[in-house]
């Protein structure tokens, strides 16, 4: 009688105990997919997803101030694209500064925290552009406020630690995003990031040209340069046969004439920005006899000779804007060529914007972030290429920064990257990432040079190649 009764005892408890754990399982929530959780941010929408193995790929429109001072005073809507890997993962901001690629991809830091990646159009660039558009929302200020507001968005969707990044004008952006919101973001990782302080002091290019390379390389480019100044006439004509033939006008530069120096002179500058010392076996080695088939060739493969067509300009208005009233460009000197052969020179930002725009430049806004950089920089890494132009004027650091670096890629050029650095700096980076992350394995921590990405190199969203744009474009 007690063994039964201590049985039926036993089969209430155990039938009590699988009812609660069904009622238990019963209220569990069921997980909100991602897309779900993105699209409940106010202001955004989604344009379209696109599949791609192992991650969730969106992109999307969120809705921001045109001035974020005075939201009232309207709206546009920004482009920006998620490569959702995981919410327990930690997240990539990036940004190259001009168009957003709508395609996944994954910088390397994103490979190498094995992260998530969110990636932003700058303002003014089609279609992210208010219309009308106002050009005097467009400064570095107000695209540090769109990266604030999109990252104060996802912030409680991707909660845990956050890199921004860039390269060329994006690193600039990552470096500007820091100077104004340095709360953020728990490090920078900016690649090959001009630092151009004092806009009319551009010496530091003329000293590098007169070293990068070999004597034997640097001969040939400006043989050729030279040689395409020289030959103005004919070259000139087959441009005018060339614009005409694709539809090329010059109505922002104001001719042909100026159009075609412009290309010209971009020539060493876009070689080395863009190719490296083995691709000087391509260029016409005696430019004084060679045909006027292989000069035009050799420019037109490293300047582009529509690069300064009102077609070619127009998608890059926006940064020549910012080039002529924040960022600064350089001007560079041409001793190996006669003065009788170059008319214009370097010609300056305010060339290549319709002059229907204002502009007017701010000799403070550099030398603000420069001075922030040297005396507050935390959890900032910089990156160079030995041979890239844009690294003659670079970001340092002062005595007040903190865990933070300035590397330099050897022989690399505007495509520098962490994997290119020696040895002994590429370990050190690549740890320093991993802990500004927070994901950095135990045996790292123990030993810091054996630091690796964490994900493995894809081929297709890990393309380490140059985002090629014409020369004097960062």
């Amino acid at each position: 009688m007690r063994k039964a009764l201590r049985w039926l005892l036993a089969l209430v408890v155990l039938i009590g105990t699988v009812s609660t754990a069904g009622a238990a399982t019963a209220a569990e929530p069921k997980a909100v997919d991602i897309k779900d959780r993105l699209l409940s941010i106010p202001g955004m929408s989604l344009i379209e997803e696109k599949p791609y193995t192992g991650y969730r790929f969106f992109v999307l429109n969120y809705t921001q101030p045109v001035d974020h001072r005075h939201p009232s005073k309207g709206t546009f809507q920004q482009r920006i694209t998620v490569l959702h890997k995981d919410v327990n993962r930690p997240t990539v901001f990036y940004t190259g500064g001009y168009n957003v690629s709508t395609s996944p991809s994954r910088r390397e830091p994103t490979q190498i925290v094995d992260g998530n990646q969110v990636s932003m159009e700058y303002r003014y660039f089609t279609p992210s552009r208010p219309a009308p558009a106002d050009w005097s929302k467009l400064d570095i200020w107000q695209a540090a406020s769109d990266q604030h507001r999109i990252f104060e968005a996802l912030k409680p969707v991707y909660s845990e630690n956050w890199i921004s990044t860039g390269g060329s004008k994006g690193g600039m952006t990552a470096t500007y995003y820091e100077r104004f919101y340095p709360r953020d973001m728990d490090g920078v990782v900016a690649y090959v990031a001009p630092n151009d302080v004092v806009n009319k002091e551009d010496s530091a290019y003329d000293r590098f040209f007169a070293r990068v390379g070999t004597d034997e390389c640097r001969d040939k480019l400006n043989g050729v340069q030279r040689e395409a100044l020289v030959r103005r006439a004919p070259l000139e004509k087959k441009y005018a046969a060339y614009a005409a033939d694709n539809g090329y006008t010059f109505d922002t530069i104001g001719s042909l004439d100026r159009a075609y120096e412009a290309v010209v002179l971009d020539y060493v500058w876009g070689f080395w920005q863009y190719s490296t010392l083995a691709d000087c076996a391509d260029i016409p080695a005696d430019a004084k006899n060679a045909p006027d088939e292989a000069i035009w060739d050799s420019v037109d493969t490293i300047s582009g000779f529509s690069a300064y067509t009102d077609q070619g300009l127009e998608t890059y208005t926006p940064y020549y804007y910012q080039a002529g009233t924040q960022l600064g460009a350089p001007t560079i000197h041409f001793p190996h060529i006669e003065k009788k052969y170059i008319r214009y020179g370097y010609q300056p930002p305010r060339n290549f914007v319709p002059r229907s725009i204002p502009m007017k430049f701010e000799p403070w806004a550099m030398r603000d972030v420069d001075t922030w950089v040297r005396h507050n920089a935390r959890h900032m890494l910089f990156v160079y290429g030995e041979n890239d132009p844009w690294g003659a004027e670079r970001f340092r650091l002062g005595h007040g920064a903190r865990d933070s670096y300035v590397m330099t890629a050897p022989g690399m050029n505007h495509g520098a990257n962490v994997a290119g650095l020696v040895p002994d700096q590429k370990a050190l980076a690549t740890a320093r990432i991993l802990d500004w992350a927070d994901v950095t394995p135990a045996k790292v921590r123990e030993n810091p040079s054996a630091a690796r990405p964490l994900a493995s190199f894809d081929a297709r969203l890990d393309k380490r190649d140059v985002e090629r744009e014409p020369a004097l474009r960062p």
